[in-house]
């Protein structure tokens, strides 16, 4: 293939990519961020104090963190057809993708809640807040850049991800990767979707920090 043919191929390839680790982080975030959370307020002294509960959760976070996303995304496959009606494609792909990065964002969000100064929700307690007050308005505040740089590592994880899912069925630039740059033995697609996938990474880190920095200076 020349380059003007493999030109064409990139960009809806791209945009696959792009769809997924979107509406894959968007779920990330709704579900791993409240995770996080609990797995900070439940333990002893903590807000909600229930150590058992947080222990529980614990287990099935690391549990989830501990399996390689090719073996989850295979061992789901029932769990997938039953959420969106088939095991491939890109929507198909968004349930591991999703089921995959909620508890390492989870653990993320505990250290970043755990770096918030103890003093701060002391004072915000004994001013009389309520506990749904500390954890909004004092920890998640206090911790938003690391909220941010830990989903910036999500975010990069979960294009990781993308990639992987194109060995199974999934599109985007791995799926491209894998049906012509590999099976095809073409040369230039492999080139060009590694490239692309480091500009992307690249973008997002950069993007990432330079949030994260500013919300640190306010």
């Amino acid at each position: 293939m020349t380059w003007n043919e493999v030109a064409p191929l990139l960009w809806p390839a791209t945009v696959d990519t792009l769809y997924m680790t979107g509406v894959a982080t968007l779920f990330t975030v709704v579900l791993g961020l409240p995770l996080g959370v609990l797995l900070v307020v439940t333990e002893r002294g903590g807000l909600l104090p229930a150590p058992p509960a947080g222990r529980a959760l614990g287990v099935i976070v690391d549990i989830g963190r501990s399996l390689p996303f090719l073996i989850l995304m295979v061992a789901i496959i029932p769990f997938t057809r039953i959420v969106v009606g088939t095991s491939i494609g890109n929507a198909a792909a968004i349930v591991p993708l999703t089921i995959g990065a909620i508890p390492f964002y989870a653990r993320l969000v505990e250290i970043a809640l755990r770096e918030v100064d103890p003093g701060v929700i002391a004072a915000a307690h004994a001013m009389g807040a309520t506990r749904r007050e500390i954890v909004g308005k004092v920890m998640l505040r206090e911790a938003r850049p690391g909220l941010v740089s830990g989903l910036t590592v999500t975010v990069i994880a979960l294009i990781g991800y993308t990639a992987m899912a194109g060995t199974v069925g999934g599109g985007g630039l791995g799926n491209l990767a894998v049906v012509y740059g590999y099976e095809r033995f073409e040369t230039k697609v492999m080139l060009a979707t590694v490239g692309l996938l480091i500009v992307l990474v690249l973008l997002i880190q950069a993007a990432g920090d330079l949030l994260a920095r500013r919300l640190t200076h306010r």
